[in-house]
């Protein structure tokens, strides 16, 4: 954090979908985030590990049997923001568990986009979070967008001690395994929230997707005090008596812009000469062009992610 005093120079504030440098007043509290995390070197070994060394679980190819009917779901294309470079890393955990489940002798495997009540993925998005081989093998019959509006598609699993309905995709819920690959972005992702939220019909979703939920919470930041937490934790706990589900969970760092915008991942103060002509440089060029070239610039925007855990 940052207490402004006569030496704080101007600071970088977002104003729509530009920037501005601006001078705040005397004495003016700035949080900044922590210093980016270093990635993993290896990823293909950190995914093989945590496959064979999960916590509270089998190592996963003692799940996987011939005849195993098992589906894989995966967050949707509201995390990361902005998206990360390929290749993504759902993609490539994707690819490792479908190689144990051929080692295994699974043969009924079934791709689910965890889009809650989200907009369903494209094909080309898709295929750029799985990866080329996956979707190649898979799409359309046998990776699909879940859809949370479709009765027949759900399966009511029951309901939990504060009386909030439980229905998840019914491919899943019917699945000997399930395997459910996330990104942690901000504290608000992950653990129970996956799997009922995600794979989640609007019986279950209306529970904690409300105004009630948000009076309720001090911050859906801070999971310990969020009651959409709460109620997906309860949630989370009534499907683990019902389905077999191995979760994957993974962590990014800060690295949020790529180079060209590399001093929005910086302090002011730390800018170098060449971050300062880049900025100036993007402000002029956002100033002058039309809105829709802005728009267009900022959703074309991938990031350098590091997968930390």
């Amino acid at each position: 954090m940052l207490e402004v005093d006569e030496r704080t120079p101007p600071l970088l504030v977002h104003e729509g979908e530009g920037f501005r440098l601006q001078r705040f007043p005397m004495g003016a509290r700035v949080v900044y985030p922590p210093d980016s995390l270093p990635a993993i070197r290896d990823l293909n070994a950190a995914i093989r590990h945590a496959l064979l060394n999960p916590l509270g679980s089998e190592p996963l190819p003692e799940l996987l049997k011939p005849g195993t009917r098992l589906t894989i779901a995966f967050d949707d294309i509201s995390l990361p923001l902005p998206p990360m470079q390929t290749p993504d890393i759902r993609g490539r955990i994707i690819e490792h568990v479908l190689e144990l489940a051929a080692r295994a002798g699974v043969d009924d495997v079934r791709l689910v986009v965890a889009n809650s009540l989200h907009r369903r993925m494209t094909p080309s998005e898709i295929k750029r979070t799985v990866g080329e081989r996956v979707f190649r093998s898979f799409w359309p019959d046998a990776l699909v967008n879940h859809d949370a509006e479709d009765p027949d598609g759900m399966t009511h699993i029951g309901a939990t001690e504060r009386g909030e309905d439980v229905e998840i995709n019914r491919r899943a819920a019917e699945s000997d395994l399930l395997v459910y690959v996330n990104i942690n972005l901000v504290p608000m992702d992950g653990g129970h929230k996956s799997v009922p939220v995600g794979l989640g019909s609007y019986r279950s979703l209306r529970h904690h997707h409300n105004v009630h939920t948000m009076l309720e919470s001090r911050s859906f930041m801070d999971p310990p005090r969020s009651a959409l937490h709460g109620s997906a934790a309860r949630m989370g706990r009534l499907l683990a008596k019902h389905l077999r589900i191995f979760t994957i969970e993974t962590t990014l760092n800060n690295d949020t812009f790529p180079k060209a915008f590399g001093f929005l991942n910086k302090r002011e103060w730390e800018w170098s000469l060449a971050d300062q002509a880049n900025m100036l440089a993007a402000k002029k060029a956002n100033e002058r062009a039309p809105a829709r070239i802005r728009r267009e610039v900022f959703r074309r925007i991938v990031s350098p992610y590091g997968v930390t855990g």
